[in-house]
């Protein structure tokens, strides 16, 4: 089973001989989630099935941690009964489904793209979200040309993260300093958000 987390949806794809026995088992004996949504693409020549489905679709559920945000669901196998309903081919199956998504980062003034560790599970696979910490003039209408202050004076800062076709997110930052350089850690330090 491959698992792709992408922005807004996951896609699961099922090679065929689940149980490397040999046996191809049908697409309508597999599943997604606990809505039971149905495959959306079958490849006989890869002898694949492949399941997409929105992050909020098919019953899955989230879980939201203080450093990620991770969508469960479960690919179900239920073999249908044969010919003989004495003679049972192989018993159901419940394969868990992780995808996991990074809640924070830091940034700095500049645009950046947050690199991460992906977290090992049974399945899971990982998107990278795009951050931006920016100071804008005072009416908000565009990016302030110098990054030079004086204490006392007013911050307008816009935080964002690109979700581009993500569901929606929201942004939460926890802290911000204001130093003479680069570097949280460097001397004098202001804290602007604490």
């Amino acid at each position: 089973v491959e698992v792709q987390c992408q922005e807004a949806q996951l896609v699961v794809i099922v090679h065929r001989d689940l149980f490397g026995n040999g046996r191809l088992v049908s697409a309508a004996e597999l599943s997604l989630g606990p809505a039971a949504c149905k495959h959306s693409r079958m490849d006989p020549s890869q002898k694949t099935v492949t399941f997409s489905a929105g992050l909020h679709e098919c019953g899955s559920t989230v879980q939201v941690t203080p450093d990620s945000l991770i969508y469960r669901t479960l690919l179900s196998y239920e073999p249908s009964p044969g010919s003989n309903p004495a003679i049972v081919r192989s018993s159901p199956a419940l394969i868990p489904i992780e995808c996991h998504y990074p809640r924070r980062d830091n940034v700095t003034s500049g645009s950046i793209r947050p690199t991460w560790s992906p977290f090992n599970s049974v399945l899971a696979s990982e998107e990278k979200l795009l951050f931006s910490l920016r100071l804008m003039n005072e009416d908000w209408s565009s990016e302030r040309d110098f990054s030079a202050f004086r204490l006392g004076d007013v911050l307008n800062i816009q935080a964002e993260v690109g979700a581009h076709s993500h569901v929606p997110l929201r942004l939460f930052v926890d802290s911000c300093v204001a130093t003479l350089g680069p570097g949280a850690g460097s001397e004098p330090h202001y804290a602007i958000i604490d």
